[in-house]
C-alpha cells in the first residue's frame, strides 16, 4: 500500500540562483478510488529522488476493501472538508510542492491552485470546475448509473464491472478491466456526481468547485486522454480555455489512444514522465508561499 500523509517537511537547499526546486510531488486521487490507484507513480517518482505524498480523502486513510465493507463515509464526505484537508497536507511542505490530480483529483488540484498553492499543478483526465458546461454523451452515459435515481444523492454509488469497463478502463479488455476494478474501485459520494456533474452550473452564485479563471497561480497543465469516456477531451480543453485571461502559464496535452485509466494502464510510463517533466520545467516557487498563510491565494 503507499498511500501517504506524510508531513515531514522538505529539506532541499535553493538550487543556483537563489530558487528553491521542489523535491515533493503531491498526488491526489480521483472518485471511485483511492491513494492505492498511484502505487506505481510513488516508487517511479521516489527513484527520481523524490518525496510522494498521495493524501486520501477525510475517512479515506483505510484500504479499499475496507471502503466497500463500510462506505457511509463516502456517502458523508464533503469538497470544502476534503479541500481543507488536503491545504493542510501541501501547506506542510517547506519548498512548494508539484501538485497532481487524477479526475476528481483534477478539480481539487484547481482548487489547491487557486488558493496559491503549489510550485506547479498537472491535472489529469480532469473532472470541469464551475462553468465548464461541456457534456459529451459518452461522459453523460459514464456517469448514468450514478444520476438515473434521485436517492443516491445521498448514498454512495459504486460502478458494476461493466460500468466501470465502459467508464474508466474502455481501452483494456474485460479480464484486465475486471481486474482493475477488483484491486481499486469503491464507490462515490452520490453527493458529488449530482452536484458537480449535473446541478452546478445552474445554480445562483459560486459553488464548491468555482474558481477565479482570471487569477494569478502556478503554471497548469491539463493532460487529457484521446479515449477517455468519462472525462473526454473537450471536457479537459474547455476547462483550459476558461483560463485565457489568467497571467498564469496554462497548456494542454493530449495523449492519443489513452482511456481515463492512463495513470495505470500500460504506458503509464509516459503519463508520468510528461506530468513531472513539464512541471519542473515549469515550477515557480518565487512567490510569497502558504507558509505565510492562505491570504496569498491568488484572486
Amino acid at each position: 500500500m503507499t498511500t501517504s500523509d506524510t508531513t515531514t517537511a522538505a529539506t532541499s537547499e535553493p538550487a543556483a540562483g537563489g530558487r528553491a526546486v521542489p523535491d515533493t510531488v503531491v498526488l491526489v486521487h480521483g472518485l471511485w478510488v483511492t491513494p492505492r490507484s498511484w502505487e506505481h507513480w510513488v516508487p517511479y517518482y521516489e527513484a527520481k529522488g523524490l518525496r510522494v505524498l498521495t493524501p486520501a480523502y477525510p475517512g479515506f486513510e483505510v484500504e479499499v476493501e475496507a471502503l466497500r465493507e463500510a462506505p457511509d463515509v463516502i456517502a458523508r464526505l464533503t469538497v470544502p472538508e476534503t479541500v481543507e484537508h488536503l491545504a493542510g497536507v501541501v501547506e506542510s511542505v517547506a519548498i512548494p510542492p508539484i501538485i497532481m490530480g487524477h479526475s476528481f483529483g483534477g478539480i481539487l488540484t484547481q482548487l489547491l491552485l487557486a488558493r496559491g498553492l503549489g510550485s506547479a499543478g498537472v491535472v489529469i483526465d480532469s473532472a470541469p470546475t464551475e462553468g465548464v458546461r461541456v457534456s459529451p454523451l459518452s461522459q453523460a452515459r459514464s456517469l448514468f448509473p450514478a444520476l438515473k435515481d434521485l436517492g443516491n444523492r445521498h448514498k454512495a454509488v459504486g460502478f458494476t464491472p461493466e460500468e466501470f469497463h465502459y467508464a474508466f478502463t474502455n481501452t483494456l479488455s474485460a479480464e484486465e478491466s475486471r481486474a482493475v476494478w477488483e484491486r481499486y474501485a469503491i464507490a462515490a459520494p452520490g453527493h458529488w456526481v449530482f452536484e458537480y456533474g449535473l446541478f452546478a452550473n445552474f445554480k445562483p452564485g459560486h459553488q464548491e468547485t468555482w474558481v477565479d479563471y482570471d487569477a494569478d497561480r502556478a503554471p497548469l497543465l491539463f493532460v487529457a486522454g484521446e479515449k477517455d469516456h468519462i472525462m473526454p477531451p473537450s471536457v479537459n480543453r474547455s476547462n483550459a480555455r476558461h483560463y485565457h485571461r489568467s497571467p498564469a502559464v496554462t497548456e494542454y496535452e493530449e495523449l492519443p489512444g489513452r482511456d481515463h485509466w492512463t495513470c495505470g494502464a500500460p504506458g503509464w510510463e509516459q503519463v508520468a514522465d510528461l506530468a513531472l517533466d513539464w512541471a519542473l520545467d515549469h515550477a515557480r516557487t518565487d512567490r510569497p508561499w502558504a507558509a505565510e498563510g492562505s491570504a496569498t491565494a491568488a484572486g
